[in-house]
């Protein structure tokens, strides 16, 4: 179907989109803010129902083979004797490493390369205003001044601009008391391709992954109740962690002198985007942008990729846009329901406060390493990623050849 059609973000679901859309016959554009492709970021998975949208790209082995390389996660005492492992090779697709963790810069240039041939690409730019109207949109751009599309879709991140743009105050944040920072250090002695989860008091945790190039990668969190640390500047905040770490043992003082002199930095409140509807006019949403799930649910990637695939299929099914968004919110609704359904307390306890609350973690999660119990742990524990029957969209939704 011929439409025009601008996509705002290029991380994962925007490429994603963007190729799916162009195998449909639509002419696409991607604009992103940053002045290049980014390809930081740390850890992420992918899972069920987005590892199949990726199947179907044809990306599914370019993705494996870019892993991390992470083989599970042992929680660790200050002395550094493991509590509780879960690993890949026992607890395979229900525990908490799954059998595709790649970095998010990783996927999202392997996501880029495959659909730039197919979309053009602008970057360091943002839109300014859009006139939508019966007939189309006027998109006007900071630096690139008006173009007209048929359509706009918004793949950006929790915060999207073009959603206060076109939904204002709408958009529900969920926060989950929690906030984190990320960034990259050093390998130490210690790390290996098991992840490590340290847990100290005051609802704080660290948590150590690795990957194939060397170095690790740090998780700072704090269960915390909004308090403004968000509004803090990078140098701000990483003052704040230093200063809310420095007592908490274990290896922290090397992760500290990491997060000093790290470069890749980012910290975020930690929350859900909830909106009653994902569409306005010729305008929509998909991904973060229109249902963050929160990092701790394990299901924003698989919620970006699915999301990407269902709006790009049901526009190639429906000659009427709006009939294809409202398919699309049908399709997809009850899997973001999902998927954002976090349980309130699992902040608390993934970082309990007090030393008695990290002894009953510590025993209730060897617990479910033992036989019997694991499995049905494991499922109640794993993200609800395979809960959707992704529909067929044709001949272009299997396994084609790069673009």
């Amino acid at each position: 179907m011929s439409r025009t059609v601008l996509i705002t973000g290029a991380s994962i679901a925007g490429p994603t989109l963007a190729w799916w859309l162009h195998r449909f016959g639509m002419t696409v554009t991607v604009l992103e803010r940053a002045p290049a492709f980014r390809d930081s970021g740390q850890n992420i998975d992918v899972r069920g129902a987005g590892r199949e949208v990726l199947r179907r790209m044809g990306l599914e082995r370019t993705a494996m083979e870019a892993g991390t390389g992470e083989l599970g996660i042992a929680f660790v005492d200050s002395d550094n004797h493991v509590e509780a492992r879960f690993d890949q090779e026992t607890f395979g697709s229900n525990g908490p490493t799954a059998e595709l963790e790649i970095l998010r810069g990783d996927l999202a240039r392997i996501l880029y390369e495959h659909s730039r041939g197919g979309a053009e690409y602008l970057f360091g730019d943002t839109i300014e205003a859009l006139d939508d109207q019966a007939d189309g949109i006027t998109v006007t751009f900071k630096k690139g001044g008006p173009r007209r599309f048929d359509l706009v879709i918004a793949a950006e991140g929790i915060g999207s601009s073009t959603r206060r743009l076109v939904f204002g105050e709408a958009a529900q944040r969920r926060p989950l008391d929690l906030y984190m920072g990320y960034f990259t250090i050093p390998k130490g002695e210690n790390d290996s391709a098991l992840a490590r989860w340290y847990n100290a008091p005051g609802g704080r945790s660290v948590f150590l992954r690795p990957d194939k190039r060397g170095h690790t990668h740090a998780v700072l969190t704090l269960q915390q109740a909004p308090c403004g640390y968000e509004k803090l500047s990078p140098d701000e905040q990483k003052r704040m962690l230093a200063e809310r770490f420095a007592d908490a043992g274990w290896e922290t003082p090397r992760v500290l002198e990491g997060l000093a002199r790290a470069d890749d930095f980012y910290f975020e409140m930690i929350g859900q985007v909830r909106l009653d509807h994902w569409s306005k006019g010729r305008t929509v949403l998909v991904g973060d942008a229109a249902y963050a799930p929160s990092p701790i649910s394990g299901m924003g990637t698989s919620l970006g990729l699915v999301g990407a695939y269902v709006l790009a299929g049901e526009l190639s099914r429906h000659d009427d846009h709006a009939e294809a968004f409202a398919a699309y919110e049908r399709i997809l609704r009850p899997y973001v329901d999902q998927g954002q359904d976090v349980p309130s307390l699992g902040p608390r306890i993934a970082q309990p406060r007090t030393r008695f609350g990290i002894a009953l973690q510590r025993g209730v999660l060897n617990l479910a390493t033992k036989p019997g119990i694991r499995d049905l742990l494991g499922k109640l524990m794993a993200p609800p990623a395979d809960k959707i029957d992704l529909p067929d969209y044709g001949h272009a939704a299997h396994a084609a050849p790069h673009a």
